[in-house]
């Protein structure tokens, strides 16, 4: 609650580059605890140039006139090159050569190294580009857009807990998620909507209620496949929570599952409204 009542403080009363720093912060955060996740898979992360790419992608997504996509794939290239050394370093000998080249397929070797960049090169489009895209919200809509994406997120999480614990009776995905329900999800993708329709035109002014109100369900539905999502890594990696960095509420990732699957949509319509 405390975190919650801060980060609104921080949105509010600060501008967009406060909230540029405050996403470096969580990035970085929440990179470590994916990339922990990860190795706990067997996906090592080459570290180094994957936090150098994931900071960069944050700071650089919000201003297009940088050329994102330029980053993103610079990004990339130095998250491949640090897989090539991580190999290196674990197979530098001829004999590492001779087990390639004697087993068909992907050696159990080279796995390792694939895997994490693969998963290196993924956590510019998990982690960074939403992060970047959320201070990108702020530039184009203002305070009242970053806040109403968050509370649209918050609102949308608390009824589809009340409503799961109420009405639940049908598993929406017992193998991810064992606790969510369809009756909770229904709960969400109807709060939503009708808090977007009132709040919406306030937050954002040049949204109509009938225009912003559809998004909501957009924001639940992307909500939940964020969710879920990471309850996948987290079962992959056997593991409760991404972390123990917040105590009773797990960590950074656990916090932000749903907001980075829901902040691209909402930028999309952020942009196209002061745009179009």
């Amino acid at each position: 609650m405390l975190l919650a009542a801060a980060f609104f403080a921080l949105v509010w009363f600060g501008n967009a580059f406060v909230l540029l720093f405050v996403a470096l912060a969580v990035g970085v955060l929440a990179l470590h605890e994916y990339s922990e996740l990860m190795r706990q898979i067997g996906a090592a992360i080459p570290r180094v140039p994957t936090v150098f790419a994931t900071l960069a992608a944050i700071a650089i997504v919000p201003f297009p006139y940088v050329a994102p996509v330029g980053v993103l794939g610079v990004g990339l290239v130095l998250i491949a090159i640090g897989a090539m050394l991580q190999q290196a370093r674990l197979n530098p000998g001829p004999a590492a050569l001779e087990q390639v080249s004697a087993q068909p397929g992907v050696s159990p070797a080279s796995r390792g190294p694939l895997l994490g960049a693969l998963a290196g090169g993924f956590a510019l489009l998990y982690i960074a580009v939403p992060l970047g895209a959320l201070v990108s919200i702020h530039i184009f809509g203002g305070r009242g857009a970053v806040v109403l994406l968050v509370a649209a997120i918050v609102l949308s999480d608390s009824a589809q807990y009340y409503s799961g614990r109420a009405f639940g009776r049908h598993p929406l995905a017992p193998r991810l998620s064992p606790k969510k329900t369809i009756e909770g999800a229904v709960g969400g993708l109807v709060v939503a909507p009708i808090f977007l329709y009132f709040a919406g035109p306030y937050l954002i002014p040049v949204a109509t209620p009938l225009m912003i109100a559809p998004l909501g369900i957009a924001l639940v539905a992307c909500g939940i496949a964020g969710d879920l999502f990471e309850s996948m890594i987290k079962r992959a990696a056997d593991s409760k929570d991404s972390s123990a960095l917040i105590p009773g509420h797990g960590g950074i990732l656990d916090r932000i599952d749903a907001m980075l699957f829901a902040t691209p949509p909402f930028y999309l319509f952020v942009r196209w409204v002061y745009t179009a």
